[in-house]
């Protein structure tokens, strides 16, 4: 008898991160990293003092399973008032761990095998697997170059009769599209229509360029009671590391939520959230000049590709060019190996474009790249980018 498979068939379906793996690679490369979404630059100083009082308090076992009280009031308060949407910290928000945990979480409380997602293609590598993970088909629309915007009859072909949900990310990773209000109500009134929940990847939220603004769907007429909201602290206080996220939704969805959570996690750390509800009360000015940073950021990053035969599609949101690389591969070459060729021997690491596709040969020219570093380390990336590419 032949033995069996020690690993999963959910498993088998998909790989390791690329995102992550081109972060191990560029450590041993001993490159300049603008792959993983990540700054190098420090978190905010009065958070981080939050937490070591947090910590000196002995505010270092559990917290309440679905968030600290402190936590999900500020979150409910910054919620209703900057997504323009009314937030119980009691009814309506859950504490995870990370957007990556509410993500998954919330896709196991509200899906049963045979389910269909569908999914907005370039898409953030792990809304694929965690389709999987919870037993359900991802049905892929394309969001197509260089606006990056969906054929409206295209998705509304998407929708079927086992259609469970629509999973979005507005400011969007990996290509800076910010979906505008057309846009959002368009995919409101097909979930309206059909009965669907909206997954809201909304991370970047604060990250805007260009005088866009950010919508969350859940504000639209008739989406609260279908929208599960989704954000954390990563992004917005530069603390991927913190591992603090957070669901919004109605009080059916959130006591599903709040189940799968404590079994997946029990909880984030409790210092940090404690920390979280102070850098939730930061000021205005804090978020604007955010934005500012960042907006300076992509332009030297913007520079820094001028010339090199990489065709930049121009991010509104987020922190991250999407490049089409087809003028400086090699012959045979995709996005994989040129990726590998840039990082090698102290180069850029990027993340091939592949990665962010159901089917890899769409993505097979295109590189992303992150800003999120200091202007030091872009302006490193820029002379090694030059000297590569020239």
């Amino acid at each position: 008898m032949e033995p069996r498979p020690r690993s999963s068939r959910k498993a088998a379906r998909f790989t390791e991160s690329v995102i992550r793996e081109m972060t191990r690679i560029c450590t041993q490369e001993g490159g300049v990293n603008l792959a993983q979404g990540f700054p190098d630059f420090p978190a905010p100083t009065a958070m981080k003092e939050a937490a070591c009082r947090a910590i000196r308090d002995d505010v270092n076992q559990y917290a309440v399973t679905w968030g600290a009280p402190s936590l999900r009031k500020a979150i409910a308060r910054r919620t209703t008032a900057y997504n323009g949407l009314p937030t119980d910290p009691d009814r309506h928000v859950t504490v995870t761990c990370g957007a990556t945990e509410a993500m998954v979480a919330a896709l196991l409380a509200v899906l049963d095998p045979g389910d269909e997602v569908i999914v907005l293609e370039p898409f953030y590598e792990n809304y694929g697997p965690d389709c999987i993970l919870a037993g359900a088909t991802p049905r892929f629309v394309r969001l197509e170059a260089p606006d990056f915007t969906f054929d409206p009859d295209k998705l509304r072909a998407a929708f079927g009769p086992k259609t469970r949900a629509i999973i979005l990310n507005s400011p969007h990773n990996p290509t800076g599209k910010v979906f505008d209000r057309d846009e959002l109500e368009t995919i409101a009134e097909l979930c309206r229509t059909h009965d669907v929940l909206a997954l809201t990847d909304e991370i970047y939220e604060y990250i805007l360029y260009d005088g866009a603004r950010h919508v969350s769907i859940a504000s639209l007429p008739g989406m609260a009671e279908r929208t599960i909201t989704i954000s954390g602290l990563s992004k917005t206080y530069s603390a991927t590391g913190w591992r603090v996220g957070w669901c919004i939704a109605n009080e059916e969805i959130t006591a599903a939520l709040r189940k799968v959570h404590d079994f997946l996690t029990v909880g984030a750390p409790a210092p940090l959230q404690e920390a979280a509800a102070v850098a939730l009360a930061f000021d205005e000015a804090y978020f604007e000049q955010l934005a500012r940073d960042y907006e300076e950021r992509r332009a030297l990053l913007l520079d820094a590709l001028e010339g090199t035969g990489l065709v930049t599609f121009r991010p509104r949101g987020a922190y991250y060019v999407m490049t089409d690389a087809s003028a400086v591969l090699r012959p045979g070459e995709d996005d994989v190996h040129f990726a590998r060729r840039l990082v090698a021997a102290g180069g850029v690491a990027t993340v091939p474009g592949s990665s962010f596709f159901s089917d890899p040969r769409a993505g097979r020219t295109l590189v992303r790249f992150c800003f999120a570093k200091r202007a030091e380390t872009l302006t490193a990336a820029a002379g090694i980018l030059r000297e590569r590419l020239a």
